[in-house]
């Protein structure tokens, strides 16, 4: 299959419309508000219990149902996502539930032999059981009952009005009983898309209370009286806030008749790699870490200490590089995950260059850490320190190249839209250009 399609007249629609993000975030938004004022609310209503802002890790997990309920709504009765071939679901011709029993047995045998597998795997990995990972575990200790109990009747009400309800659950689950013949490459299929959930679920809820309770309890009346370094960096801390409700929801909801389902989830080796180096416990960007590039160094505030102007336009622009990394989330709406295919993203900050998030990332992280400057005053940590953040950066661009790698084998409109951005994007195409005219110059000296 050629890769080079013809260059479409006009970017390719998105599978995501932006109102579903936006809902999301007015959702959550009204949530933070109600934490925020529940001691005014309280006193307004009469309302039982402590007059305190709602800023507990509770008040952070019931985040996802005030920026959830919302996206769902829009995706279903605006979008319409339901009713959109790529669910595999007729509606209109449901099957009788005595014809697809047997699939659906075999299929619930499959998911709780994933989900039995997945627990394994927390318990084996120590890092699970200390830190923020140990609120993760007891959340997943209290869903785990009830996803199995509701995993009944939910596929069997799925089974009967999906086009072809022998799923990669299925064969993984035909595959341990036994009894019927399955596709190894639907069992991979299934376990890559539940390798995805079951890893960055625990680390999405690990961090999901902290960004949360830090936004309610600011004062943000006395936030412009603060000064620059403060406000930039609750600005920031609430874009991250943003991000990670959204994502969590995104990692929540892979369900076919939202149209939301991981269609394939990144096959080859080296996206996994280039991805999981960026999370822990893989992490090698932390303290100490083989690509820590922080040693020796300061961040943006040391530097320009003194400088008020230079400082508040500093932060400002950290501030809308984060707003730039949060919107690419949002924009997702209800698809956002890692090493994923959940349909073609085209509009909102994708329409500019085709990876959003890691440009403005690691743009941030270039002007936050400063690594071109030392505290101890020695150019080899100056060096050093350089060199090392221009390797993480070089580990997105890894990133960012094997993902195009999986969405170009994996659908055509993305190839469209791939062609179409190395010639219009507003950043991708002069990056597009400047690539090949250093390859021709650097073809034209190896003859």
């Amino acid at each position: 299959m050629s890769m080079s399609p013809p260059i479409p007249a006009s970017r390719p629609p998105s599978d995501i419309s932006a109102g579903v993000g936006l809902c999301g975030v007015a959702g959550l938004l009204f949530w933070l508000m109600v934490c925020r004022e529940w001691p005014a609310i309280v006193d307004a209503f009469g309302l039982p219990g402590p007059r305190a802002k709602l800023d507990g890790a509770n008040a952070a997990l019931l985040a996802l149902l005030f920026s959830g309920v919302p996206m769902v709504l829009w995706s279903l009765l605006v979008d319409k996502v339901h009713r959109r071939p790529s669910t595999g679901i007729d509606w209109d011709n449901p099957k009788p539930l005595r014809e697809i029993a047997q699939i659906s047995i075999t299929k619930i045998a499959g998911l709780w032999a994933t989900w039995a597998l997945i627990a394994f795997i927390y318990c084996l990995g120590r890092w699970y059981w200390r830190g923020p990972y140990l609120f993760a575990m007891d959340m997943l200790e209290i869903a785990g009952p009830v996803m199995i109990v509701l995993s009944v009747p939910y596929v069997l009400w799925l089974d009967r009005v999906l086009v072809e309800p022998r799923d990669g659950a299925w064969h993984f689950g035909a595959m341990l009983l036994g009894r019927e013949p399955f596709s190894k490459a639907e069992v991979a299929h299934h376990l890559r898309g539940w390798a995805v959930k079951g890893f960055f679920c625990a680390f999405m809820i690990s961090i999901l209370p902290m960004g949360f309770m830090g936004v309610v309890a600011f004062d943000w009346n006395a936030a412009w009286h603060l000064g620059p370094v403060v406000m930039t960096n609750v600005m920031i801390e609430t874009m991250f806030m943003i991000d990670v409700q959204i994502a969590m929801v995104g990692y929540l909801l892979t369900m076919k008749p939202l149209d939301a389902q991981i269609r394939t989830a990144n096959p080859y080796l080296g996206g996994w790699v280039a991805a999981l180096i960026c999370y822990p416990p893989f992490i090698l960007m932390g303290g100490g870490d083989v690509l820590d590039y922080r040693p020796h160094s300061a961040e943006w505030d040391y530097w320009l200490a003194g400088h008020t102007t230079l400082l508040w336009v500093w932060g400002a622009t950290m501030v809308i590089l984060t707003a730039i990394y949060a919107w690419a989330t949002v924009a997702f709406g209800l698809r956002f995950s890692n090493l994923t295919y959940r349909g073609i993203l085209t509009n909102g900050p994708y329409a500019f260059t085709r990876h959003p998030a890691y440009l403005s990332k690691n743009s941030f992280w270039w002007l936050t850490s400063m690594p071109y400057l030392a505290t101890s005053g020695s150019m080899v940590d100056v060096i050093r320190n350089t060199v090392t953040l221009g390797l993480v950066s070089g580990v997105y661009y890894w990133r960012a190249k094997t993902e195009e790698k999986h969405l170009l084998a994996a659908d055509a409109k993305y190839r469209e839209y791939h062609a179409w951005m190395a010639e219009h994007g507003l950043i991708t195409a002069p990056l597009t250009r400047l690539g090949r005219l250093l390859w021709a110059r650097r073809s034209a000296l190896a003859r």
